[in-house]
């Protein structure tokens, strides 16, 4: 087995995607956005089973992980048109928070260069409540810091289809003769 192979490239791959999502998994706890902390605990623990897969070389690992990254693209793409407003999906809703609070993106407040007004009012000062807080300008709106986010995660997770396909294919029979 060489450095470059295509076991290694599915590898570094998937740890890449942990990273990422481990990434994702944190600024989605900050701003309370429950289906996209459900969607990646799943897609945390598939690569890391993906992961196992090409490290022990278990084909049927691997293609669960194939699987999985179909439903994790479809996922993106769907999170990407919620935040362009396509298809009739809109940001402002409460999908993300499956309607359990009215919390939207943490990066809609706290983006690179966001300036943001609070409520003058003295007895409003303590309440951590989202929409009481204006932000008056960034240097990139929140929605395209989440699209970036789906972007990144597209290109990673397509290279990694693209690899385990190969990967899944030199897997022999014979590696999971045990299992039968």
């Amino acid at each position: 087995m060489g450095c470059c192979s295509a076991r290694c490239m599915l590898i570094l791959l998937c740890c890449l995607q942990l990273i990422t999502a481990l990434e994702r998994q944190v600024f989605d706890f900050l701003g309370y956005q429950w289906a996209p902390i459900m969607i990646n605990f799943f897609h945390i623990i598939m690569v890391i089973l993906g992961l196992f897969g090409a490290v022990q070389y278990r084909s049927r690992y691997v293609i669960m992980y194939l699987l999985w990254t179909l439903l994790w693209v479809g996922w993106n793409v769907f999170v990407s048109c919620l935040y362009l407003d396509l298809g009739g999906l809109s940001k402002d809703g409460d999908i993300l928070s499956l309607g359990v609070s009215s919390h939207h993106s943490w990066w809609k407040e706290n983006g690179p260069g966001c300036e943001s007004e609070r409520l003058p009012s003295a007895g409003w000062k303590n309440q951590q409540n989202p929409e009481l807080t204006t932000v008056l300008s960034c240097w990139l709106e929140y929605q395209y810091i989440e699209i970036l986010h789906c972007i990144i995660q597209l290109l990673i997770s397509l290279l990694g289809f693209v690899y385990a396909c190969y990967v899944a294919s030199t897997f022999s029979e014979e590696d999971d003769s045990y299992y039968k």
